[in-house]
């Protein structure tokens, strides 16, 4: 299990000219490109990596989203901006932007995503999303004079990304290795949810386990009033021979299966862990899981019991 610290901003020296060295805690990004290149994917990787980002910003707005960025550095300290043709030819805004960047010292990223004509008139179709510039000529002559219309925006660009055939993981990889991401970004979050089967399986699971087959504390007058985080409850449940067997089932299959989640680009593993009134057997089991994780290579793990919230 990784944690990791924020960094720290430290102050220029008493003297120093007004440009400073790129900070590395700060970064703004421009995604731009063609539409239907997978720019909406593009913004949820970067939002997974910390990054507020606004979509569809009018290119005239860029500067005055920059003076706000400077007057809330804490919280727009990390930023990723979508401009696009929907807008006009966000070129002369970028230039702009670079230069006021590079003059505060704040790194500028311009990833420009593309693909080919056929997977773009491809996902049109399935989407059954208008092109912007679609009128009365069809989606790939549209796709043709916005390729010419955003010729300067894609030479400004540092990096261009052809998405043709790419996964959301590879797509991933490669925005990661432009972009500048604070540490753990890549960590998988993996969310151990305990509950109550006589209240139902929480939606979001993506892995249940039933341990109705232990013997059940709640039968022991004086376990009854309890809970799995109380001692006496946790050596009832884990006392029992078939609990050890399943733990160590169960946190191997997590440690096995959790760099395969992360390779297809999930940022979150949700696993519930079930008993009947979800107060005493799946919270001990809960826990002790969660301290055999504890130091899983790239992943933070988080316990969360749900019929003790209230």
């Amino acid at each position: 299990m990784t944690r990791t610290a924020e960094p720290t901003a430290t102050a220029p020296p008493s003297g120093a000219a007004a440009e400073s060295p790129a900070r590395t805690d700060q970064s703004v990004v421009i995604l731009t490109g063609l539409s239907g290149a997978g720019k909406s994917q593009a913004s949820k990787v970067l939002e997974d990596a910390g990054y507020g980002v606004v979509d569809n910003l009018p290119a005239p707005l860029l500067e005055s989203f920059l003076e706000l960025r400077r007057n809330e550095p804490a919280r727009y300290r990390r930023a990723a901006l979508v401009l696009d043709i929907r807008s006009g030819d966000p070129a002369t805004a970028i230039r702009r932007a670079r230069v006021a960047l590079e003059r505060e010292g704040t790194p500028l990223t311009v990833i420009y995503l593309e693909a080919s004509d056929a997977v773009l008139v491809s996902r049109f179709s399935e989407t059954r999303h208008r092109h912007p510039l679609e009128e009365r000529n069809g989606v790939q002559v549209s796709i043709g004079e916005e390729r010419r219309r955003l010729e300067r925006t894609r030479d400004l660009a540092d990096e261009v990304i052809d998405t043709s055939g790419m996964s959301i993981a590879r797509l991933r990889e490669r925005l990661h290795a432009v972009v500048p991401t604070p540490p753990g970004a890549d960590a998988l979050s993996i969310e151990l949810v305990t509950f109550g089967f006589k209240h139902g399986i929480p939606l979001e699971a993506d892995l249940v386990f039933d341990l109705r087959f232990l013997a059940n504390p709640y039968w022991q007058a004086d376990l009854k009033p309890l809970s799995g985080l109380d001692a006496a409850v946790r050596d009832y449940v884990l006392r029992q021979p078939v609990a050890a067997r399943f733990l160590d089932l169960v946190a191997e299959l997590v440690e096995l299966v959790a760099p395969a989640f992360r390779a297809e680009g999930k940022r979150r593993l949700t696993v519930a862990i079930g008993c009947t009134g979800g107060r005493h057997r799946s919270i001990a089991v809960a826990e002790e899981l969660a301290r055999r994780l504890d130091g899983l290579e790239d992943a933070s793990v988080t316990v969360t019991h749900r019929e003790l919230r209230g």
